[in-house]
């Protein structure tokens, strides 16, 4: 492993979920981590607990990100890129497809992630030993029914990273990509279906999904290896899930 000492991380997302684990996370290790999300409260709490730095901005205001970046640079800069802000809205077929459903999730998931990685590369080159990580899924790798504007965002994020890689391996920029399948969070599953009812049951039946925290190790783990190692693509689920079709259920 690399030493922690000096590490310095930019996390969106992390007002909750796998964002919220990776800050809580990374600060236990020692890293400097500006905390970015919409709540500003939320936030709040997360810095007074962890010594983050919280910054609420919404990922695809480009006057916000511009801000981020001047107190990012102001402050001695970072060496790491951390994008896990998105989601999925709703469950639609495509016959029956919501436009502003479609339209945020490819705001939140492609757009957003890259407004960061074009404000902060400059800085990552410059440190000689950059990092980007994007936080797709394995909706990104099969397609499923009710997916499709889901499925589409992340195939969407995910060629935007394959493509990054191989844009920035001149200037010794790292890019990984982690692809979890089934995270069981506070909050995903019920912002895209609308329903703790039908939330719960996206879950119903298995033993040990995936937490935050899990998620939030291998990320850990894929930027603290030496600077080398690049870690090109990380599929990660729970034992439970052999594939997005097969879930063993046993309640």
């Amino acid at each position: 492993m690399t030493s922690r000492k000096n590490r310095a991380a930019v996390v969106t997302g992390a007002s909750s979920g796998i964002g919220e684990a990776t800050v809580r996370r990374l600060t236990a290790d020692g890293w400097r981590v500006w905390a970015v999300a919409r709540r500003q409260d939320r936030l709040e709490q997360l810095g007074g607990e962890t010594g983050a730095v919280p910054v609420a901005l919404d990922i695809t205001d480009d006057d916000g990100v511009a801000r981020l970046v001047r107190d990012v640079t102001e402050a001695g800069g970072i060496d790491t890129l951390i994008n896990i802000a998105g989601g999925a809205r709703g469950a639609d077929w495509v016959a029956d497809a919501r436009t502003e459903d479609w339209e945020w999730m490819y705001g939140a998931n492609v757009i957003g992630s890259m407004k960061l990685i074009r404000a902060f590369l400059p800085m990552l080159r410059t440190h000689g030993e950059g990092t980007v990580v994007n936080l797709t899924s394995t909706a990104a790798l099969v397609a499923y029914e009710g997916g499709a504007g889901y499925n589409a965002a992340k195939a969407a994020q995910r060629a935007m990273t394959r493509a990054l890689r191989l844009e920035e391996v001149e200037n010794n920029v790292r890019v990984v990509e982690v692809l979890p399948g089934m995270v069981q969070t506070e909050e995903f599953a019920l912002n895209r279906l609308g329903d703790e009812e039908a939330a719960e049951k996206v879950y119903a039946g298995v033993e040990k999904p995936l937490t935050a925290a899990d998620v939030a190790d291998v990320i850990a783990y894929a930027v603290s290896v030496p600077h080398h190692v690049n870690l090109d693509e990380i599929v990660v689920r729970p034992l439970a899930q052999a594939a997005v079709h097969k879930v063993v259920r046993r309640r």
